[in-house]
């Protein structure tokens, strides 16, 4: 790493400054209130701060965000490090192109769009013209598209909006041909896309919120209706309610042969569901083919009245079945593709092939079947990494997929499913040689004897002396994978020296449903442990030291970063908890929160309520404990982890931090729980985190 020494001076003076001087943080009134748990009082003195309209929380909100910019502006390569990451962010990003009819749809920024802008071409050797540009919807980019659904005859087509990162999505519709807009406008719409059928869409909705608390409030009782296209949502149909059951959601989708709506029922975030389906066309009853929570299954296509699924059902893994409509009892399914040791992530049905996308110790493996699920041979990938697409219609000879990894820039492929080949399509131009960096994958110890996977990214020839800085990063929970990725945020930080290692921690899925299973509810200890035993890793085998180690996570994983640093606060130096989960008495009370409780648990259980209180990062801050240096960060308009979350642990935070370390809260505007989020709100969040981290770890970047 450089350090230059003329500037050394200044430096010290600076760090020794800012350090030394003691934050005024704004002053946090705390009130008398106090909650009884099945017989256990619990205080909760900011509750005032989940009022999020009132005039005292805003002025909270103004004050700390002025301290956060104030702690930052005096950070001497905050422009530098922002100028860094504005030239790597400058490079053109492609996804990978859908075929619709004679035409290719894909998506496309120049690199500092706010949004990605939509393209459609005649064919692959067309010229691309501009089909949908969400940057001209907004002037601050902070309408981001949500989803892009086109008719069978590919003649329209609709797509979502999101204004400021809300999960709110409205919907509109136009003519693919002309471009023109229709009059449709839907709203109120949220965890659902669009089923075209004949000229219309399926899509679910909730009732209207009362104003004032479109962002906070329970959002129960979602309804299933078809739009038809040149009405007024008014008019649309409704197709599924259910009283009976206010948690239920429904997700609709059209099988390619036009035959069946496909209804998937699901009931909070666990990943069991129901699957019902309908004859189409007519007005034929919903058929509940699956109608029992007890296990996750997902329709891949329909062959002349089979289904053929994926599912877990005994087979935690996953394995392939089919289905006969007129004998669907389980006895009666035929396994197509069996459950093998690695897990089923995915199937597509392509060109009379089967494309089963496998995880093996995180990466991906790419398998052919035929039809009866006879194995063909491997989809050959360029290294160790990740995989997405294969998709297509049945008819469909070719697709493309993308492949990424810590070191390799997303790359699109054209597979040739006929020939089992792959041809490169386009690749990533970062402004960046990936070459002087190397990925390693390493299995460590967890408490208990779990072996769990930690990947490793740093310069080659790193020095292992215990002063390198590292960020550790991380999610356990929701069953969902953590795999290699590329991303230029983080390039400031390798080329910096430092590390960055991802662990996959047990509540996710890398090793399928029992591996979810081992870190949730009453397990949910096990997440924290292997978190804090990859940083004990890192630490006992030189890659760094606690006056080095910087950890962070996001949403499931702020809630994690939360609990680690109550814990142990002596293990890290910097932490980030981003848009977390941080009260667990109460997450089940705001939005969609009372979704998480399969995962979680639920404070109105006596016996959850045990195990939630022992963790929860609000409810476990001690006063005078020296905590790590901490950002923690939200946004206005999250409505999937209430901002409330985030105050009144910041709140917390700076009355019980021992003041050794900073406690700042970053709270960002028309920015939601991260999806939709423009280039310069992206930019500017980034610059922030690694100026914060790199200043409190002792860090001259080389700018």
């Amino acid at each position: 790493m450089k350090f230059h020494a003329s500037t050394f001076l200044l430096l010290f003076f600076i760090y020794t400054f800012i350090s030394a001087q003691e934050i005024k943080y704004p002053s946090a009134k705390k009130v008398d209130h106090v909650d009884d748990y099945q017989g256990t009082k619990v205080a909760d003195p900011y509750r005032w701060l989940e009022d999020n309209n009132s005039e005292e929380t805003k002025k909270w909100v103004e004050e700390e965000n002025k301290i956060t910019n104030d702690y930052l502006s005096k950070i001497p390569f905050r422009e530098k490090i922002k100028e860094r990451l504005t030239e790597l962010w400058n490079y053109e990003r492609y996804s990978a192109p859908s075929k619709k009819g004679e035409y290719y749809i894909f998506y496309k920024n120049d690199g500092l769009q706010e949004q990605s802008v939509v393209y459609i071409q005649k064919g692959l050797n067309g010229t691309p013209e501009v089909l949908l540009d969400p940057n001209k919807l907004s002037e601050d980019g902070s309408v981001s598209l949500s989803g892009l659904y086109f008719s069978k005859d590919n003649k329209y087509l609709s797509y979502g909006i999101s204004r400021g990162g809300s999960d709110w999505q409205e919907f509109f519709a136009m003519d693919v041909q002309s471009k023109k807009l229709f009059d449709d406008h839907i709203k109120w719409a949220k965890f659902t896309g669009n089923a075209w059928y004949k000229g219309g869409f399926f899509y679910s909705r909730y009732d209207e919120p009362k104003a004032g608390e479109e962002l906070k409030q329970s959002n129960e009782f979602q309804k299933l209706y078809y739009h038809k296209l040149g009405t007024l949502q008014s008019e649309d149909k409704l197709v599924i309610e259910d009283k009976e059951n206010p948690k239920y959601g429904f997700g609709a989708g059209i099988t390619d042969d036009q035959n069946y709506l496909i209804i998937n029922v699901w009931e909070g975030s666990a990943t069991n569901n129901l699957i019902w389906y309908k004859d189409l066309p007519g007005d034929g009853p919903i058929v509940k083919l699956l109608n029992v929570f007890d296990a996750e299954y997902t329709i891949v296509d329909n062959i002349g009245g089979k289904f053929l699924m994926l599912t877990n059902l005994d087979a935690p893994n996953k394995k392939l079945v089919l289905i006969d409509l007129k004998n669907p009892a389980n006895e009666n399914w035929v396994t197509i593709i069996p459950e093998s040791k690695e897990v089923l992530q995915d199937v597509s049905h392509l060109g009379g092939k089967l494309i089963a996308v496998y995880l093996k110790d995180a990466n991906n493996v790419v398998k052919i079947f035929d039809e009866a699920g006879k194995y063909l041979h491997d989809v050959q990938l360029p290294a160790l990494g990740t995989v997405g697409g294969f998709s297509g219609k049945n008819e469909d000879t070719e697709t493309f997929y993308t492949f990424t990894s810590f070191t390799y820039p997303p790359t699109i492929y054209k597979y040739d499913a006929a020939n089992n080949k792959s041809e490169l399509f386009r690749k990533s131009s970062v402004k960046f040689d990936m070459t002087g960096y190397e990925t390693k994958q390493i299995f460590y110890t967890s408490k208990g004897g779990t072996k769990v996977p930690l990947f490793i990214v740093h310069k080659k020839g790193l020095k292992l002396d215990g002063n390198n800085p590292t960020l550790l990063y991380a999610y356990g929970g929701f069953n969902i994978s953590m795999q290699p990725s590329f991303s230029v945020t983080r390039i400031p930080l390798l080329e910096n020296g430092a590390v960055y290692a991802m662990a996959c921690l047990r509540g996710g899925n890398e090793y399928g449903e029992e591996w979810h299973k081992a870190g949730m509810l009453e397990k949910k200890q096990n997440v924290f442990d292997d978190f804090i035993s990859a940083a004990e890793w890192l630490i006992n085998n030189k890659y760094t030291s606690p006056d080095k180690l910087a950890i962070q996570g996001g949403s499931n994983g702020g809630l994690l970063i939360g609990a680690v640093m109550n814990q142990k606060p002596e293990l890290f130096k910097v932490a980030f908890p981003m848009v977390g989960v941080m009260d667990m008495l109460r997450f089940h009370k705001f939005t969609i929160g009372w979704a998480w409780v399969p995962e979680f648990g639920s404070s109105d259980n006596a016996d959850q309520f045990k195990y939630l209180y022992a963790y929860s990062p609000l409810h476990n801050l001690k006063s005078g404990i020296n905590y790590p240096a901490t950002m923690v960060t939200t946004a206005d308009h999250d409505d999937r982890v209430f901002p409330a979350h985030s105050f009144k642990y910041a709140a917390a935070l700076q009355e019980m931090n021992g003041k050794k370390n900073p406690s700042l809260i970053r709270i960002e505007t028309k920015v939601g729980h991260g999806a939709g989020t423009s280039t310069s709100k992206s930019i500017e969040l980034y610059t922030d985190l690694w100026s914060f981290m790199f200043y409190n770890l002792n860090v001259n970047p080389i700018y």
